[in-house]
């Protein structure tokens, strides 16, 4: 059994800093993927927490490992990407959806919504069941995307763990469901298999926002409790990549904890609702 590793009592912070900054410039010269402009101090904990796990001693001998061996880098991925998620998460949310953007989207003879950082898919499901109870999942594309593949694969598996359904399902109720939450899924191999035709008009999708662009024009875009992971930087090139992705009178949904105040978009929006969905309106 490994010993925990974490920074010990004497480490030099500054020294930890900059292993911290050569790991993260390598995994991005070496890999394509750009952590250097998340928050520190979350970066830091999920490092630490992958050493602890392949019982190693510092930063410098990690970054040795994810350079050499490919395995451990995708098992870092998976502590560095953020993959805390859940169907209906903040119900509130989906509720001042369903009653205040879905008769805007009646509008659009096509609808075309991006889930950016999508995880393993929860909201991106909670989503298509809202909109076929809607009678609009037919005339819609959702595209979910997220950095790491391995979620992405969760995702179109569209199996959850059952044990969570019940909490989903109250979720579903507060949001405004409108039918018995259980006929979207049956319970199969240890799981919820939902129903596949909710993924007919879903694109899952590798996409790293911090170093992709735009890959189409939408009238959703969803990124929730995504941002406050990056540091002002990077917030404000997601901001624009999401700006210059969205249509005219465009929606974009943010989480509970994240805002468009003091950012250098914030007079491009006005908000619809109190559970923070914008609409872009210059």
């Amino acid at each position: 059994m490994h010993k925990v590793a974490q920074p010990p009592l004497a480490y030099d912070t500054q020294l930890e800093q900059l292993e911290i900054e050569l790991l993260l410039e390598a995994i991005f010269r070496h890999y394509g993927f750009d952590f250097r402009s998340y928050a520190f101090s979350s970066i830091r904990r999920r490092i630490w927490k992958r050493i602890s796990a392949e019982g190693l001693p510092n930063v410098t001998s990690l970054q040795e490992r994810v350079l050499h061996d490919p395995q451990v880098m995708e098992r870092l991925l998976l502590d560095l990407s953020i993959n805390v998620t859940a169907m209906f998460r903040d119900p509130g949310f989906y509720r001042a959806f369903r009653e205040q953007v879905i008769p805007l989207l009646r509008t659009y003879p096509f609808i075309r919504v991006w889930h950016a950082g999508c995880s393993t898919g929860e909201e991106v499901y909670s989503m298509a069941i809202l909109l076929e109870e809607e009678g609009l999942l037919q005339r819609s594309r959702l595209y979910a995307t997220d950095i790491n593949e391995v979620v992405l694969q969760q995702a179109r598996a569209g199996i959850f763990p059952l044990e969570r359904m019940q909490e989903y399902t109250e979720n579903y109720i507060k949001a405004g469901g409108k039918r018995a939450f259980s006929e979207y899924y049956v319970a199969k191999y240890d799981g919820a298999l939902f129903n596949p035709s909710l993924t007919e008009h879903v694109v899952f999708s590798q996409h790293n926002l911090v170093t992709d662009r735009s890959f189409s024009e939408f009238n959703v875009i969803l990124c929730r409790n995504v941002l406050i992971y990056f540091d002002r930087s990077l917030q404000t090139r997601v901001h624009r990549l999401f700006y210059d992705s969205l249509v005219n009178f465009g929606i974009l949904g943010l989480g509970s904890k994240e805002s468009l105040r003091f950012s250098q978009y914030e007079d491009c929006y006005e908000q619809i609702a109190s559970e923070k969905i914008y609409r872009k309106v210059r």
